[in-house]
Formats: C-alpha cells, structure tokens, sequence
C-alpha cells in the first residue's frame, strides 16, 4: 500500500488541478454565501478568484512536488491583495476568516469525490485523506495566521490617519448615510459643493500598481482642468477616483490623455452630476460601466455610461443578451478577426447615418471598403441592417463593449 501511496495522491491532485476552473468556481460561490462584499464591485471579485486559485495551486503543488512528505508553502501575494483590499474598504476581519473555511469545505469535498474514484475502499483510501488533510488543514491555518497578522497590522497602520478618515467617509458618502457636506469636504480635502465625475480605473492583467493609476488619474484631471482629484484604492490593480469641476469635462480630452497612458491602462467614467448624491450617483454608475466592459481585454481605453446606457437592461442577463446578438447577428457574431472587423465597420456606418464617407474617416480607411464591407456583413446577415437599425445597433453595442462573453465560439471555418 505504501508503494502505491505516492501515485494515488497524485492522481487525485491531477483529477483536482484539471478541473481547477471549476473547483475556484465552486470556492467564489461558496465564500460570497457568507461574505458578499466580495462580489461588491468587479475589483475585488478578481482578486477573490486569483486568491483562491493561487492557494488552491500551493496546496496541489505541494503534494506534487512531494506527494509523501511535502510542507506546506507559504501564502501566494495573491492572498495578501484581498486581505488588503478588504481591510481598506472597512471591511471586518471575520470576513476573511470565515470564507477562507469555506473554501477549505469545497476543496476537501472535492478531494473527497476524487479519492473515492481513485482508490478503492480500505486502508489506501484512508492513507490518501489523511495525507491530503494534513496538508490542506496545516496550509489554511498557517495562512490565516499570516493574513490576519497583516490585517491587523495594516488596520492598526490606517488607524487615525488620513488615509482612514478619507475611506470612511468616502464609504458614508456612498452607503447613504448622514454627512455633512463641509464636514466631509473637509475630511476628504476634497470639494463636495462642484459636479463631480466618478472613474474606476484598473489595469488588465497581472503586474502594476497604484502608484501607475494615480499617475494616469492626475493626468486625466489635469487634462480637463480640475482640481486634484480624489482618489481611493479599491484594490491592488484598481482605483476609485472622482473629478470635481464646475463644467462638464470633455469625454474627448479624457479619451486623448487615456491614449498616452500604458495600453493596458483602462477607465470607465461616470456621469457628471452635482453635490453628494450626484458623487455617489457617478460612481455607481462608473462601477456599471466597469462591470459591463471590464472582462473585454483589449476593448476601449475609456468607455462612459453615455456609451453603454442603451444596452445596460439587456446586458444585465447575459445568457439572454448573447441569445439576442446570435440571433439578431447571425454569421458576423462569430468570435473571430473577420466577425469583428465587420460588426466594427457596421457599428460604426450605421451610427454615421449610413454615411460611408464619415465612417471611413473615423476608422482610417476608404469609403469603398467601408461600402465593401457592409455589403458583405449585409450578405452574411441576410438581410438588409436598416431594416432593424435598432436592434441590429444594440446588438453590436453589446458585441463591441461586453466583448467575447456575447459572441459565438471560433466557427470550424472561416466565413466565406
């Protein structure tokens, strides 16, 4: 049995790290049963997923690399960034606490189906829980030890500083509660009386920090001719920010400025409304428009809740949104490099009034190839766009702005 120990423990890891996705899956749905701030905004829900991947790796690794007496790793920087995402935004410590034990059930029943399948009942069945039990429980405790340390520590850091007063009452000003208004323009060093434009500005993928968002935020208020802005890390690769000017600021001159910023740099850019309700008005809305366009890497540098208000409804139930781009779109709602540049000349041609001249300036190309290929996506549809401009519009709005997550799969070939 003992000869045979060390390749059940690593089937059963490999049966494990193959369906990894769907074991984090499983962790994130479990853990925001108990601590649904961890969904609050698509920030910090990222940060969830990438911790919980990133222990899930460090257990899994560990019994690979040594299936028989392997230690325990120490906690990923994935764990950190949410311990300090949650400790900044207020949140309690029992938060972590709590959904770090509810992960830790998922994976071990996980562990539990797997074992089943791969040893048979008796002796080496026992061996393999027992070997896993050891590492999973003596990971998760080590690991909570840590990161509550580091919450304390952090806490005990932002206790009585500006940074503590400005994120409360940052937080009063959105939860709705009483303030104020000089009081807590005060507090924020921060006009409240002026229109204020919210912004949620993150970067794609791993790498960066804070310090490239502020730099990217300044600049974008600068541009527009406000004040210094307010800003708020809402994690380790996003930021909240607010505007504060007495004019509308030009979405141009942000659209430009964002244009000079590092090209994974990304914003999503709130209303421009007046006072404390139009503070938190603007940002729930830049957190809409985050929420929409955040998963499509690659899309627009800055996208306003302008651009994206006529397909907020439909894009609130995905499944049903996709259905509705697969149908309305047909051939051109393929996820592939011809689907796109034909809905992105459509898109823009129908939005110009049919204009093909106007559209080929805006894309940087010809008017015959914009005729050309809104012939050709009119031939793929199968009838023709003007017909229902409407919805053929909000369905390329969803396509262009949610991204993949509305298109249909690469076709097997390529459209003729």
């Amino acid at each position: 049995m003992t000869d045979a120990l060390p390749g059940l423990i690593t089937e059963v890891a490999n049966r494990m790290l193959v369906e990894l996705d769907d074991l984090v899956a499983a962790m994130n749905i479990a853990e925001v049963d108990v601590a649904p701030a961890l969904i609050a905004d698509r920030a910090i829900a990222e940060e969830m997923t990438a911790s919980n991947r990133a222990n899930v790796l460090q257990v899994l690794n560990t019994v690979l690399d040594d299936p028989l007496h392997g230690r325990p790793r120490n906690p990923p920087p994935e764990a950190f960034d949410i311990v300090r995402t949650v400790v900044r935004r207020g949140g309690d410590l029992d938060v972590i606490f709590q959904s770090y034990r509810r992960g830790q059930n998922v994976v071990w029943h996980r562990m539990m189906q797997f074992t089943s399948v791969v040893a048979p009942p008796g002796p080496a069945q026992i061996a393999v829980i027992e070997r896993f039990a050891e590492v999973i429980f003596a990971y998760v405790d080590a690991v909570l030890l840590e990161l509550i340390s580091e919450a304390q520590r952090l806490r005990e850091e932002m206790l009585g500083g500006a940074l503590a007063r400005r994120t409360e009452t940052v937080r009063l000003i959105l939860d709705g509660a009483p303030i104020d208004e000089r009081v807590a323009t005060g507090r924020l060093g921060y006009e409240l009386s002026r229109r204020h434009t919210a912004l949620v500005v993150w970067l794609d993928g791993p790498g960066g920090d804070n310090g490239e968002l502020e730099a990217v935020v300044t600049a974008l208020a600068r541009a527009v001719g406000a004040r210094p802005p307010l800003t708020i890390a809402a994690g380790v690769r996003t930021m909240w920010a607010w505007l504060g000017t007495q004019n509308i600021p030009s979405v141009d001159t942000m659209a430009k400025e964002m244009r000079q910023a590092p090209a994974r740099m990304r914003a999503a850019v709130g209303p421009t409304l007046p006072g404390l309700a139009g503070f938190r008005s603007s940002h729930a809305d830049a957190l809409l428009v985050a929420q929409i366009v955040g998963d499509n890497v690659g899309g627009d540098r800055l996208v306003t809740f302008a651009d994206v208000e006529p397909i907020v409804p439909a894009a609130r139930d995905e499944p049903a949104a996709a259905r509705f781009v697969a149908g309305t779109l047909g051939a051109i709602a393929h996820d592939d490099e011809r689907g796109e540049r034909l809905r992105a000349t459509l898109r823009i041609y129908l939005a110009e009034a049919e204009n093909a001249s106007v559209a080929a300036e805006r894309l940087h190309t010809h008017r015959n190839t914009i005729l050309q290929r809104v012939g050709k996506a009119t031939e793929l549809l199968g009838y023709p766009p003007g017909n229902r401009r409407l919805a053929v519009m909000l369905a390329l709005d969803l396509a262009h702005f949610v991204g993949p997550r509305m298109l249909i799969g690469r076709p097997s070939a390529p459209l003729s």
